[in-house]
């Protein structure tokens, strides 16, 4: 059985393909760019030479960047999820996705510079949430609807019942 990758998600940018996959390989440990794949032909998207398809590896999982042209906008009906250990990773996924034109939205949720929407999730999120005592959870919820960025120590507060 090959080791190869089944499903590969494939986004979808005007002109920028080569510039988001590099964007995104910078910010991820083990992380690179596969394969750049020249238009061989014009296309309505893409003149005979440019770059068409670039296929890239984010923290060992692969996905195509295509040149496609004007098209639909990404929107948040898929977002890319970050599972965080600490608020170190926290901030430094948050702060890089966010820099050169991203845009913060709410409750974990931002928008890259190319408007891709990411969840940059610590791991201790879904365990306060999960946590047997139904009120915990509820005032997890509550404390995490009213941040932009996550911050544990505050869902770990209100988890306790400190204000």
């Amino acid at each position: 059985m090959s080791l190869r990758q089944k499903i590969t998600a494939c986004l979808w940018f005007e002109h920028q393909a080569r510039e988001a996959a590099q964007f995104y390989t910078s910010i991820f440990p083990g992380s690179s760019i596969e394969d750049v794949h020249h238009a061989k032909a014009d296309t309505p998207a893409a003149k005979m030479g440019d770059v068409l398809l670039v296929s890239f590896t984010i923290a060992g999982l692969r996905y195509t960047a295509l040149n496609g042209g004007l098209h639909d906008k990404f929107n948040d009906a898929i977002s890319l999820s970050v599972s965080c250990e600490d608020q170190a990773e926290v901030d430094y996924f948050w702060n890089a996705l966010v820099d050169g034109g991203g845009k913060p939205v709410a409750c974990g949720w931002l928008k890259d510079r190319y408007g891709l929407s990411w969840q940059i999730i610590p791991r201790q999120l879904p365990e306060l949430l999960a946590d047997p005592d139904p009120e915990k959870g509820r005032r997890v919820m509550q404390a995490m609807f009213e941040m932009v960025k996550i911050d544990i120590a505050t869902l770990q507060a209100a988890a306790e019942g400190i204000p």
